[in-house]
């Protein structure tokens, strides 16, 4: 986001005769932030002689010359002047003067010295989402921030400047502008700064206060951290992805056009991006998710806008240029282009109508909604567009070409059209003019198919219009085709000219179905069938309803006062012309607007929950039904597991009897929530499901609604006459696609497959209890220990922990052994304190103790079960080793016993001298992690901490890894023997497999890009932890230390896969083992069973206990629930 500009309003307010080069500040200024005082010397240097000169000045400064020779006048009394965040935006004044220069003929210099207050109060910003606090300059004890909406220095005219600037200011203070830093010295009589910018810049910046700098190189460009009080993690954050990013964006652009980038932390919250630097507030730096969102973006910036600048009256290309090559371009690295370019479309649909729509070419800045949906969504789309016509390599051709001709100067689409014409070799004259110069969006509609047999070959005809308004658009039109037989789909491109186009393909198989532009690859405005209902439909409205709930003024007058509060802050904040009513002033919900109910007593909460009907809405595991209570603790939604209890609400559908319209429902039992709600959810505009957690309040829940009628998919007539159902007419699979550029990796995919390969290998026999093949896998970890440059955390100077224990088939004693590296801590007052990173490496080995009866006697491998976790752990441990010390001690532990019963964790924790137990921060567990796929990470026990589903929450944030945070411990790994200690610990896992446990559970089954999401998710919370300031605020019961009796196994198997992430009551079915008793029994994936026989199933514990009592050939009677309705069934159990 671009900072306060003043220079394109004052172009149109004042133009003086122009410059032909660029006009040089040489600026001495003395800081007094105490009174908000600056004292200036300004030495001009004008690129040729005029006789006559004007400048404007912030009023009160009272501007003289030494110069001999120099008359200089003021114009006319002190005025006002609008000042905006850009371009078109407005609302902040200051107090301006104008002044007139008369120099000798000939005289290129003056000189100007000034002295005066400078300090604005900061004033509320947009109003649509994106907001923060605005001040055109400010000079304080708190820190300064002036720019050219500032006015603190003479301002000629719109022309590019170069400058130099001297700057006296506290002690301890730091300050920064663009350019490289020429001088940096620190007094006992205060800070002298000196900063010059050979480059020539829009306007000169000086922002800065008490601060600690961080610096590091990255690759020839200084990277640079400033904070108000010393982080030394968050810097090294920071710094570590500046380097990344200017890296990136060099090899696909061109040379970084500064000599560094900084990060500085501002005195209030801002978003904005300078040339060389960014300015951001401390909430705002803190955030997860900035690291690999907004602050790419900014890095960006350098490039697009504070590099290459904009021609504002042709249209401001930079900031949907920059979105596309920062916001989309993450996106496309982890797998979700299509789902971003969606996001943007859908935000058109939403939020821009026919009135407030207008041409790229009148884009100045970012004000509203809408004009973000045109201005960065449809640019974005258009840029998007281009590749796609000229492929990847030309269009990087085409960027670095522009850049290269337009570095430090002022360029529009016109010069973007002519780079990319002289590099495709065609002119694009026609493309740029149909999205840039036109204001709208076409409308594609798949019309007719038919299907005909012709010999061997099938052919499929269909029709493809355009029903916007005007005439038609020049489209290159995605479509595939699923046929039977064949997993992936064809896909070609249509080219479409006119407003009908029909075409006929030629397919070997018959066709099936067929998808218009699948992966949103067209600007184009999305029929309200192919998205989701989300939140931007409803504040995108032209007019709004609220309905408070009459009831709650009996049960709770502070939520219905919170709920009134929300509603009159929403009034003035949200373009939406907003009614605010009591529910019970209402007989039924009108359809011609975005109605918004608020609070579970809401007397229509009822055409609610028929709205969600769905997407089976369930409140404490039964179906809801007029009048029924909402006293239950759970709420089920789209198959996701909501807690009621402290938590906020937020569901928006389409409206029953207007699909056009919203229907939204707000609710919470925490009326201090509901400021925070009011703040938050403008910016959660994607979301058809929200929940948030506590007065804050966190965002721990947020999905979109399943789209299942889009009308550009169409399921076509089988040999019978019939159509199929998107249930068993899948799409077939699209091409693979490759992001426009990648970051560097941090983790090694082939590194950890090679281990796990290893170690699930045949010459280790699975790893068994006890035996000589896991004495090996002992030592080979060892040896990884030391070469990833661990410290020796075992007996005598060993990797090793060593014990005696009973066990195996045949039972003997054996020696078993955890392995154990240090990672040591750098920070002396946190000596002692630790976190541990554990996965065990102990297998089933020939099977034992949990084979089943057809398995006995042959190899386990365990390559998901547990040689991923291991590997996982060990590249965490390279990661971290080679970044230094960190603040605090990692130790990485290799567990052995854990399929005996957790018997190498319960020794390690009882036996913990060397690493106090007391001083544990939390443990991170690594169980069966190879199979992510396209799975939700499930993170068990983050209900032993307060603060676990918020750290992981922003770990999926900052990586793009879909997480499922399990409250509830299982109790299966070696994490429990550490939460039984009292310390707060988590597992992660990647879901159930049919292969658990068998000896098909082999290595070509991993999914190597999901081991590194684990990796990637691991290392943040890791480094989390490494620095986090306190202990984590453990919600665990007393320790107990004491061994637990051991339990019998299970001798039977019933052949369910559970939902891990289900946090209700009873068990969820992720699916069934294929002719196990439980698909012979007709159980199937979503089916919830809540009782066999007489015994509740509570849980995935209860099941598993029950399980334990059964023998092979027990008959069972099952209960579960499927679709919200009961149903049993009866099952024989058969042997493990």
């Amino acid at each position: 986001m671009k900072p306060l500009r003043y220079l394109f309003l004052l172009a149109l307010i004042f133009v003086p005769a122009p410059l032909h080069a660029a006009l040089h500040h040489e600026i001495k200024i003395a800081l007094t932030p105490e009174k908000g005082r600056i004292e200036v010397t300004d030495t001009i240097t004008l690129p040729e002689a005029d006789p006559q000169l004007s400048f404007l000045l912030h009023a009160g400064l009272a501007p003289t010359s030494p110069t001999p020779g120099i008359k200089l006048t003021r114009k006319k009394k002190p005025s006002k002047s609008m000042v905006g965040l850009d371009p078109e935006g407005s609302g902040l004044q200051i107090p301006i003067e104008e002044y007139r220069v008369t120099l000798p003929a000939g005289e290129r210099r003056l000189i100007l010295k000034y002295q005066g207050a400078i300090d604005h109060p900061k004033e509320g910003g947009e109003a649509y989402g994106r907001s923060f606090d605005e001040t055109p300059g400010a000079l304080s004890p708190e820190g300064v921030f002036l720019a050219s909406a500032s006015l603190w220095y003479p301002w000629f005219n719109n022309d590019l400047i170069t400058f130099t600037v001297d700057a006296r200011m506290p002690k301890g203070w730091e300050l920064i502008s663009q350019g490289k830093r020429m001088k940096h010295l620190q007094k006992e009589s205060g800070a002298e700064i000196r900063w010059e910018s050979r480059e020539p810049q829009e306007e000169i910046y000086l922002v800065g206060g008490p601060a600690t700098e961080y610096r590091h190189p990255a690759g020839g460009v200084e990277a640079l951290a400033f904070l108000r009080k010393p982080d030394p993690a968050l810097a090294e954050k920071y710094l570590g992805v500046t380097g990344q990013y200017i890296d990136l964006y060099q090899q696909l652009i061109g040379p970084y056009p500064y000599k560094k980038f900084a990060l500085v932390e501002n005195f209030w919250e801002t978003g904005y991006g300078m040339p060389s630097f960014t300015l951001l507030g401390s909430q705002v730096i803190r955030l997860p998710f900035i690291l690999h969102s907004s602050y790419p973006h900014e890095i960006l910036h350098n490039w697009w806008g504070n590099g290459v600048y904009v021609d504002f009256p042709t249209g401001n290309w930079s900031e949907g240029l920059t979105a596309y090559l920062a916001d989309h371009l993450i996106s496309e690295q982890r797998g979700g282009g299509p789902q971003a370019r969606r996001a943007s479309l859908q935000k058109y649909a939403d939020y821009v109508a026919e009135a407030t729509d207008f041409p790229l070419t009148a884009f100045r800045g970012r004000h509203s909604a809408a004009t973000e949906a045109v201005g960065y969504g449809k640019t974005l789309m258009f840029f998007h567009m281009l590749r796609q016509q000229l492929g990847d390599a030309l269009f990087i051709k085409s960027l670095q070409a522009f850049y290269r001709e337009n570095r430090f100067k002022r360029a529009g689409f016109a010069d973007l059209q002519r780079a990319f014409s002289a590099v495709a070799g065609r002119d694009l004259q026609a493309e740029f003019d149909q999205w840039v110069t036109r204001p709208g969006a076409p409308v594609v509609q798949l019309s007719e198919t038919t299907v005909k047999q012709e010999e061997e070959k099938y052919l499929l005809t269909a029709t493809l219009e355009q029903t916007q308004a005007g005439p038609a658009y020049q489209l290159r039109v995605p479509v595939a085709v699923t046929v039977a037989g064949r997993d992936a789909a064809y896909q070609m491109t249509v080219e479409m000219k006119s407003k009908e186009r029909t075409f006929t393909l030629s397919l070997p198989a018959r066709p099936l179905r067929i998808d218009v532009d699948p992966e949103f690859d067209l600007f184009r405005r999305l029929d309200r069938n192919e998205i989701p209902a989300a939140l931007s439909l409803a504040f995108g409205a032209e007019k709004g309803l609220i309905l408070l709930p009459a009831a709650e003024s009996a049960d709770s007058k502070e939520l219905l006062d919170g709920y009134r509060q929300l509603a009159e802050e929403w009034k003035k904040t949200q373009s939406m012309a907003l009614e605010i009513k009591l529910d019970s002033e209402v007989a039924t919900l009108p359809s011609d607007r975005a109605v918004w109910l608020f609070g579970w007593n809401n007397r229509f909460k009822i055409n609610m929950v028929g709205a969600l009907a769905d997407y089976h809405l369930e409140i404490g595991g039964v179906q809801p039904k007029e009048g029924a209570g909402l006293q239950e603790t759970v709420l089920k939604v789209n198959n996701v597991t909501i807690p009621i209890p402290n938590h906020s609400l937020v569901f928006t559908t389409r409206h029953p009897d207007n699909p056009a319209r919203s229907l939204t429902w707000i609710t919470t039992d925490r009326a201090a929530a509901l400021p925070g709600l009011a703040r938050k959810l403008p910016h959660y505009g994607p979301y058809s499901y929200l929940a948030f957690e506590g007065d804050e309040p966190t965002n721990v829940v947020k999905g979109q609604w399943p789209v299942r009628d889009s009308p550009m998919t169409r399921l076509l007539l089988n040999e019978k006459g019939e159509k199929g159902t998107p249930a068993t007419v899948e799409r077939g699979k699209l091409a693979a696609r490759h992001a426009l550029a990648e970051l560097p990796a941090t983790f090694s995919d082939a590194r950890m497959m090679e281990e796990i390969r290893f170690l699930s290998a045949e010459g280790l026999q699975g790893r068994g209890f006890g035996t000589p093949a896991l004495d090996r896998a002992a030592d080979y970890l060892a040896t990884k220990f030391r070469e990833a440059g661990l410290q020796p955390g075992g007996e005598e100077g060993s990797y090793f922990q060593r014990w005696k224990e009973r066990g195996g088939e045949p039972e003997g004693e054996a020696t078993l052994k955890n392995v154990i590296g240090v990672l040591p801590g750098r920070k002396p007052e946190w000596a002692g304190q630790s976190i541990v990173v554990g996965a065990h490496y102990d297998h089933l080995g020939q099977g034992w103790p949990d084979v089943r009866q057809e398995n006995r006697g042959k190899i386990h491998p365990g390559a998901d079960d547990n040689a991923s976790g291991v590997a996982v752990l060990l590249e965490l441990a390279r990661s971290l080793a080679k970044e230094g010390p960190p603040e605090r001690t990692v130790i990485f532990v290799a567990f052995s016993g854990e399929e005996a019963g957790r018997r190498g964790s319960k020794y390690f924790v009882a036996h913990s001298k060397d690493f106090p137990l007391e001083k544990m921060i939390g443990m991170l567990n690594l169980d069966t992690v190879g199979r992510l796929g396209a799975n939700k990470l499930i993170v068990f026990g983050t209900g032993s901490a307060e603060e676990w589903v918020h750290l992981f929450n922003g770990a999926g944030f900052v990586t793009g890894v879909p997480i499922q945070p399990a409250p509830k411990d299982l109790g299966a790994s070696d994490q429990v023997s550490f939460a039984e200690a009292g310390v707060p610990a988590i597992q992660l896992h990647s879901g159930p497999n049919v292969d658990y446990h068998r000896p098909s559970d082999t290595a070509d089954k991993i999914d190597r890009e999901g081991l590194i999401k684990v990796a990637s998710v691991l290392k943040e919370a890791t480094v989390y932890l490494t620095s986090r300031p306190g202990p984590l605020t453990s919600l665990l019961p007393q320790r107990r230390l004491g061994e637990a009796p051991p339990v019998p196994g299970r001798k039977v198997s019933l052949g369910t896969l559970p939902d891990f992430g289900y946090q209700g009551e009873g068990v969820q079915l992720e699916g069934v083992i294929a002719g196990s008793p439980a698909d012979q029994a007709g159980l199937r994936k979503g089916d919830r069973i809540v009782r066999i026989g007489t015994t509740q199933i509570h849980d995935l514990r209860a099941l598993s206990e029950l399980l334990k009592t059964l023998h092979p050939g027990d008959r069972i009677s099952l209960l579960f629930i499927r679709d919200g309705k009961e149903q049993t069934a009866e099952a024989v159990v058969k042997e493990r």
